[in-house]
Parts: structure tokens; C-alpha cells; sequence
């Protein structure tokens, strides 16, 4: 019985009726995204998502901390599977690169202690750098075109600023540069200052292990490489890290502080676990994911761009300039956006909307007969323009 004010009169909402369909604007178009083609799912992780689609399915049969969960094998993939995998000692799934990136940060340092990165760095790396209440300190890139990093450049820095960290972006998202990991990792041992190596565009396309490169912590991101949905990542280190970083609560014994008691769960961990084996086997065909990206760079440039970034370009991800594309945009009722419409209309998905002055890509996702069928695509928008 209720007790209390008779309550008004239930209301419809005031949303429209009839809303736009939930589906993917770009469902069989060639994808050239840089943030989604190396997270495409694969058929198994489709399944997956069905099958785990419904809340908090994946807690069925947790008592109480996530990575001990056997049903769907969680414990299995968390403990035997991530650590060969990274090439750490330990792993932890995460909500993604910047969740990783924050827990190593809150965990090792203080307010007020300073962290190097990389002129490349991601935002999210300044961000969880800022919430941690640090001073962070950028060492320089080369500059225009290729914006490299010369890792020798952060001696003067350890040594000037005694950091509680260092950190490298391998690759960066701007560029796709892949600087010298591991000849930071001789410097950090040099200095024993933990190195954080945020490989969010790395683990899960290329071969890449955390101790090879001497790296205390390895980062990388589920929905970005690893053919997972999203926000999911995943997180390595030393296991001499293992008890601060991963530290249970006081009050609740199995429940892990920097995770707020629990992290990835649902469709991001069963999608990335579904998806592992067929990440695991793409990786060993790096070298073709390279060849194709430098072929593509090379046609792009034929038609009078410029790519940024290292040469011989080493990644699937590309920027280039476009100055063309800019000089039509100054003159056409679109704008900015015509090359965008143009090339959704040639099934083309992956610009974003509004940048034509550079553009960046990634070839992953496609193979050579579609990236042809791009570049003859920007050479006819280039011929239709005059």
C-alpha cells in the first residue's frame, strides 16, 4: 500500500516516438578508421555478444573477484592466456588503455611527483596524469614532417626532474611512429624508474612483448586492436607491481582497489576473449600489414600528397597532408565535408567528417584490392574537382 503523496499521473515520455534506427552507418563499406579497424569483431566475438548480451551475464559465477571466474573462462584468459601473450609476469583487464594507464599512475605516484612522456603522447595520458595531480614533463619530437622521438633525449630529463615514471606511446596515434622501446627500457633500468609502455595500437596487431622491450607495464586497448567491442582493454606488468597495482581492499578482501572493486566484464571481456585466437594469429602477419601500408603511402603520394610521420612508415596508421582536398573545400557548397560525402557515397568509411587539410588512416582492415579501389577513389574525387 502506498502511504506517502499520491503520485501524478504516469506521463509518456517526451522523446520522440519514432526513434532513428540503432544501426551502423557503415556496415559493409571499406573501413579505413584508424580507431575501429583494428576492433572489428571477428565471427566468434559476434556470437559471443549475443550470447552475453543480457546485464551482468558474465557474473553469473563470480564469488567475488572477477579474474577467478571460471564461467565463461575468465581466470583461464587473465592468468595463463595475457601474460605469454604481453611477455609480462602478470595481466589484468581493464576498461581500456586510459583506465590502465591511470591505475599504474595512482598506484606509483604521489601529488606532485613529475612523469615523463613522449611529445606523441595520447591525451588520455596528460589526463591521468592531471587526475593523479602530476607534473608532467614532454620530451620534444623531431618536428615537421616526421615528428620522431629520440628516446636517448630522455636522459637530461630523469636527470633534471628525477620522474616517478616515464612513459612511451608505441606507436602514437597521430602519426603512427614506433620509437626505439627498447632502447628506453636500458635507460629506465639505468635509472630504475618504472617505464610504462602504452601500446594501445599495438597489442593485438603486431607482435609486441613487454619484456623484450624492457618495460615494467605494457597497456593496450580491446575495442582500438584486439577485435573487441568496447571500452575494454588490457594491462601487463612485472609481478613485483602486482600488490600495489592490483592491491585489495581493506574493507572487502576480495575486491580490488584501482578497478573500484571490479573491471571489464559483459560483452567488452567475452568479445575480447572470443576474438583472442584469431588476434594471436593475425599478429604473426605483421610484416604484410606493413608492406601494404607503405604501398598505400607510396600511391597516395604519387597523387601529390604527403605523409607524415617515419619513413619507411612502420604501422598501419597514416597521416598525410591534403592540401588539394583543402584548396576544393575553400570552393565547394560542402565544405569541409565534401570529401567526406564523396567518398561515403564510393562505400569508403573512415575520414572523419570536416578534415581535409590532413587526413589520417589506417590499412589495416582492407585488403590491397580495396585500398586500390581508395586510391583510385581520391583520384577521381581529385580529377571530378579539377
Amino acid at each position: 500500500m502506498y502511504y506517502g503523496k499520491s503520485p501524478e499521473k504516469h506521463t509518456v515520455s517526451k522523446l520522440p516516438q519514432k526513434l532513428t534506427p540503432l544501426r551502423s552507418p557503415h556496415r559493409g563499406m571499406i573501413n579505413i578508421m584508424p580507431l575501429q579497424a583494428g576492433g572489428i569483431l571477428t565471427d566468434a566475438a559476434r556470437e559471443a555478444l549475443t550470447e552475453f548480451g543480457d546485464g551482468y551475464s558474465v557474473c553469473d559465477f563470480c564469488s567475488g573477484d572477477l579474474s577467478d571466474i571460471t564461467i565463461p573462462p575468465v581466470r583461464q584468459f587473465v592468468r595463463e592466456v595475457l601474460p605469454p601473450f604481453l611477455g609480462c609476469e602478470v595481466a589484468a583487464v581493464t576498461y581500456g588503455a586510459r583506465d590502465g594507464m591511470f591505475m599504474v599512475m595512482h598506484s606509483l605516484a604521489k601529488p606532485g611527483d613529475s612523469v615523463i612522456v613522449d611529445g606523441n603522447r595520447h591525451y588520455t595520458t596528460a589526463v591521468a596524469a592531471e587526475r593523479t595531480e602530476l607534473e608532467v614533463i614532454e620530451g620534444p619530437h623531431s618536428g615537421y614532417p616526421e615528428f620522431r622521438i629520440n628516446v636517448d633525449e630522455y636522459e637530461p630529463l630523469i636527470e633534471r626532474h628525477k620522474p616517478r615514471l616515464i612513459v612511451l606511446t608505441y606507436p602514437d596515434g597521430k602519426y603512427g611512429n614506433l620509437p626505439d622501446a627498447r632502447r628506453l627500457g636500458e635507460i629506465a633500468q639505468h635509472y630504475d624508474i618504472p617505464y610504462v609502455l602504452n601500446a594501445a595500437y599495438a597489442v593485438g596487431r603486431m607482435p609486441v612483448r613487454m619484456d623484450a622491450l624492457g618495460a615494467d607495464f605494457i597497456i593496450g586497448s580491446g575495442h582500438k586492436s584486439m577485435a573487441s567491442a568496447g571500452p575494454s582493454g588490457v594491462l601487463g606488468m612485472r609481478k613485483k607491481w602486482e600488490e600495489l597495482v592490483l592491491r585489495k581492499s581493506k574493507a572487502h578482501g576480495n575486491k580490488e582497489v584501482e578497478c573500484l572493486g571490479c573491471t571489464l566484464r559483459g560483452v567488452p571481456l567475452v568479445t575480447l576473449m572470443a576474438s583472442f585466437p584469431q588476434v594471436e594469429e593475425r599478429v604473426g602477419h605483421w610484416d604484410e600489414q606493413v608492406s601494404k601500408a607503405q604501398w598505400f603511402s607510396a600511391e597516395l603520394e604519387k597523387l601529390g600528397f604527403r605523409q607524415l610521420g617515419e619513413k619507411p612508415h612502420r604501422h598501419d596508421l597514416l597521416a598525410f597532408e591534403t592540401p588539394m582536398f583543402y584548396d576544393i573545400s575553400k570552393r565547394v557548397r560542402d565544405r569541409g565535408y565534401f570529401l567526406y560525402k564523396e567518398l561515403k557515397t564510393r562505400g569508403i568509411w573512415g575520414l572523419q567528417p570536416g578534415m581535409t587539410r590532413t587526413v589520417k588512416v589506417s590499412t589495416f582492415a582492407a585488403d590491397k584490392e580495396q585500398l586500390a579501389f581508395v586510391v583510385d577513389s581520391f583520384r577521381a574525387i581529385l580529377g571530378k574537382y579539377g
